[in-house]
C-alpha cells in the first residue's frame, strides 16, 4: 500500500507538457477571438453613435377607420401618451394623430386629424413622432426659405420674421430628426416679437454633408449654427435666442461658447437636451445590452482620433468639451431647460446637474410623462406658458 503513488515514467512528461502547451494554445486561440469579437462590438457601438441613420419604423399599425377618423397602434410608452402627435408611415406620409379615444393592454386607438382617403393604402408599421407639423405653411405664419453659407456649404433654412427684427431665435433640432422638429416652437416666438430662423446642419439629411458624413455631437454641427447667426446679425439681429433640442440642445450649448458672434448671444432655450453624451450613451448601452466596460471602451475609442479613424468613425469626439456639467463655470447666459424625468432616450441627470451648478443662470421646468422631445405635445399649455414668461422676464418678448 505504502508504493501505490509511484512516479511519472520519463515518456510520461513530455506528453503532459505537450498537453499543457496544446491547452494554452488553445486558450490562447479562444482569448484572441473573443477579444477580436468584442473589439468588433466596441468599435460598431461606436460608429453607431456618429452614423446618421434613417428613420425607425418603432410602431404597427393595427388598423385605420376612416369613417371614424381613428386609428389603432401597438402600445407603447409614447403611442398611450395625451396630446397631439404624428407618424410616419408608409404609404400615407406624414398623419397627424389627436387625443386617445381608447387602449388596452396591447393597442391604442387615437383620434386620426389627418385624411387618408380609401384609395390610399398604408402599410403595417410607422414611425410615431412629436413633431406634428412637418411643413411652415402649416403654422399659417409668414415665411420664406433662405440658404445660409456654412463651411460646408450653403444649408437650407426657414426664415419666420416677427416684430421689428432685432431680437431673433435660432431653432436647432435633434439627432436623426430635420429642422421641421422644431416647427412647434415658432407661433410661441412669433407671438412675442422675436423672428425665428429654423436651420438645417451638416449631414442632417438637408444639409451638406462633411467630409466624414458622420455626426461630431455638437463638436461640429456648431460651426453651422454660427453661420446662421452670422447671416441673421447682417439682417438686423441684435439679440439672439438659441433654441435646440435633444442633440440640438447639445449644439446650442457649444455654440454658446465657441461662437464667434457670442456677443449676440443673450439666451438658451433647451428641451430635453444633452448636456452629458457620456451619460446618454452609458443609458443606451445598458439598454442594448452593452456591458458598461465595452460602452466605456466604445467611448474611448470615439474620443481618440487614432482609434475613432481606425473604427471608421471619423476624427474623434472631445467628451471632455461636451459635458456642460464639467463646464458649467464657463457658461454666462440665462438658460431655460426643459427636460422629462422619464425621457426614456435623453436621461434628465445632466440637466438637474447643470442647473444645481448654475442656479444664476438655469431656470428648469421639469416634466413627467412627457417623454423625449414631446413636452409641447403633451402639455402644450404648461410648455408654452413657461417660454413666454422666461421671455418675459428677460426682457426678449416686446
Amino acid at each position: 500500500m505504502k508504493h501505490l503513488r509511484r512516479a511519472a515514467s520519463p515518456a510520461a512528461a513530455p506528453a503532459s507538457a505537450g498537453s499543457a502547451i496544446l491547452s494554452m494554445v488553445g486558450l490562447g486561440v479562444l482569448l484572441t477571438g473573443v477579444a477580436t469579437a468584442l473589439s468588433i462590438r466596441i468599435a460598431g457601438v461606436a460608429r453607431r453613435v456618429v452614423t446618421p441613420a434613417p428613420r425607425v419604423a418603432d410602431v404597427e399599425i393595427l388598423g385605420i377607420d376612416r369613417a371614424a377618423q381613428t386609428i389603432t397602434l401597438t402600445r407603447t410608452p409614447d403611442t398611450m401618451l395625451p396630446g397631439r402627435y404624428g407618424i410616419f408611415t408608409n404609404g400615407a406620409g406624414y398623419v397627424k394623430l389627436g387625443a386617445v379615444l381608447a387602449q388596452d393592454d396591447t393597442s391604442v386607438t387615437r383620434k386620426l386629424l389627418s385624411h387618408i382617403d380609401a384609395a390610399t393604402r398604408v402599410g403595417p408599421h410607422g414611425s410615431f413622432s412629436g413633431w406634428y407639423f412637418d411643413e411652415p405653411a402649416q403654422l399659417h405664419l409668414p415665411h420664406h426659405e433662405e440658404l445660409v453659407e456654412t463651411p460646408v456649404g450653403l444649408a437650407p433654412a426657414w426664415v419666420f420674421s416677427a416684430g421689428r427684427g432685432d431680437v431673433w431665435a435660432v431653432l436647432i433640432h435633434g439627432r436623426g430628426t430635420t429642422r421641421a422638429e422644431t416647427l412647434r416652437a415658432v407661433p410661441t416666438l412669433h407671438a412675442a416679437g422675436i423672428s425665428s430662423i429654423v436651420v438645417s446642419y451638416r449631414n442632417d439629411g438637408e444639409a451638406p454633408r462633411s467630409r466624414s458624413g458622420l455626426y461630431g455631437l455638437g463638436a461640429t454641427e456648431w460651426r453651422d449654427v454660427d453661420a446662421a447667426i452670422d447671416w441673421a446679425r447682417d439682417r438686423g439681429a441684435e439679440r439672439i435666442v438659441l433654441m435646440g433640442w435633444s442633440m440640438g440642445g447639445a449644439i446650442a450649448l457649444q455654440t454658446a461658447l465657441r461662437s464667434e458672434h457670442r456677443d449676440l448671444i443673450e439666451g438658451l432655450i433647451l428641451e430635453s437636451p444633452v448636456v452629458d453624451w457620456r451619460i446618454v450613451l452609458d443609458y443606451h448601452a445598458r439598454e442594448l445590452g452593452v456591458p458598461a466596460f465595452a460602452a466605456r471602451a466604445a467611448m474611448g475609442t470615439l474620443e481618440s482620433p487614432w482609434t475613432a479613424r481606425a473604427a471608421g468613425a471619423g476624427r474623434g469626439v472631445p467628451f471632455d468639451e461636451l459635458d456642460m456639467v464639467a463646464r458649467s463655470a464657463e457658461l454666462s447666459v440665462p438658460i431655460l431647460l426643459l427636460h422629462s424625468d422619464d425621457d426614456g432616450f435623453v436621461p434628465s441627470d445632466a440637466s438637474h446637474a447643470l442647473a444645481e451648478a448654475r442656479p444664476d443662470l438655469v431656470t428648469m421646468e421639469v416634466f413627467s410623462v412627457a417623454r423625449h422631445t414631446k413636452l409641447w405635445n403633451y402639455d402644450e399649455r404648461r410648455w408654452t406658458t413657461a417660454i413666454g414668461d422666461w421671455l418675459r422676464e428677460r426682457g426678449f418678448a416686446r
